[in-house]
């Protein structure tokens, strides 16, 4: 599967644009998670636990994304995206999105 950020994919043409796709991902921080951050946050600099939350969500986001767009006959996706949000005080959710395209090689 391509997936790009951009609206063309270079040497392909898109011949069938299937429609929008997204991927969904909802990750509580967990006690653990919040008190080590709470102390990283006192000093400053990098929370790791965090980074490394966020990037297995977005890991975890694109393969839903893949998934979703499989199931509609894509083997690309254009124009993708993220997108995160906050729920209640403990809780993220990463959303990755696109377009689902067919595309074919430029002869």
């Amino acid at each position: 599967m391509l997936i790009v950020t951009t609206e063309n994919i270079a040497g392909h043409r898109v011949v069938a644009s299937l429609g929008q796709v997204f991927g969904v991902v909802v990750r509580s921080r967990g006690i653990g998670g919040n008190f080590m951050a709470g102390l990283r946050s006192i000093v400053g600099g990098e929370i790791h636990e965090y980074t490394r939350l966020l990037e297995e969500a977005r890991r975890h986001a694109i393969d839903r994304l893949v998934t979703n767009a499989t199931a509609m006959g894509a083997n690309a996706i254009v124009m993708m995206r993220f997108d995160s949000a906050e729920i209640g005080q403990t809780m993220s959710e990463i959303v990755a999105y696109g377009t689902a395209v067919v595309v074919e090689p430029v002869a």
